[in-house]
């Protein structure tokens, strides 16, 4: 009985995993759409095989390095995949860990590390596998078995195995602190704009009685 019950409790929170990731998906994002339009540079590797004819795989090995814009690739070994007019369409990255990096339009940066990247580069799809950690600077961060992660929106989903659960910490937007309301100042007394009262007039004096003579 306790381990039905605890079975079912595990199941219920995965499925409140899944609502709150859900939610997380809402919210606005302001991410790179850019990248994919610029080139995709190799900025290092040990060695590699292969070169880029149409429908092929070129394997890089060791220390692998890729670029294109903000985003970062990293990872030991990567296979790139050349479509049929010799374009990028597909990255797959090993390491430990394989390594995502971007910035979104307003400068914050977003990390991803798993022991496998899967990058579609025609869509800015990254499904990162194995221990997968994403963190978005501002606003949050997952665990999972599988997260994946959209380059042009930020948006991101996730699932676990089936004895584990997906993992987010939601950051709480910082809020300013109150403005005080200034005290009432007094006014100052109006002048008075009423005539002065004129000042009573002195008593009129008795005549002096004369003697008789």
């Amino acid at each position: 009985m306790t381990s039905t019950a605890s079975s079912f409790r595990m199941r219920g929170l995965l499925r409140l995993g899944a609502i709150a990731l859900g939610l997380l998906l809402l919210q606005p994002a302001l991410a790179r759409k850019d990248d994919r339009q610029k080139p995709m540079n190799v900025e290092h590797a040990d060695s590699f095989e292969g070169f880029n004819a149409p429908n092929s795989i070129t394997t890089l090995h060791g220390h692998v390095l890729l670029t294109q814009g903000t985003l970062k690739i990293t990872g030991d070994l990567a296979k790139i995949h050349f479509d049929a007019d010799q374009n990028v369409s597909r990255i797959e990255i090993t390491g430990t860990p394989a390594h995502i990096q971007q910035l979104d339009d307003s400068g914050n940066l977003m990390t991803g590390d798993a022991a496998k990247l899967d990058y579609d580069n025609n869509h800015g799809i990254a499904v990162l596998t194995g221990n997968a950690v994403i963190k978005q600077q501002g606003r949050g961060e997952a665990h999972g078995d599988t997260l994946t992660y959209n380059t042009e929106t930020s948006q991101m989903s996730g699932s676990s195995g089936s004895d584990g659960l997906v993992h987010m910490t939601f950051l709480p937007k910082p809020r300013s602190a109150p403005v005080p309301t200034p005290a009432p100042q007094s006014k100052p007394a109006a002048a008075s704009t009423a005539t002065p009262a004129a000042p009573p007039a002195p008593a009129a004096s008795s005549p002096t009685p004369q003697g008789h003579r």
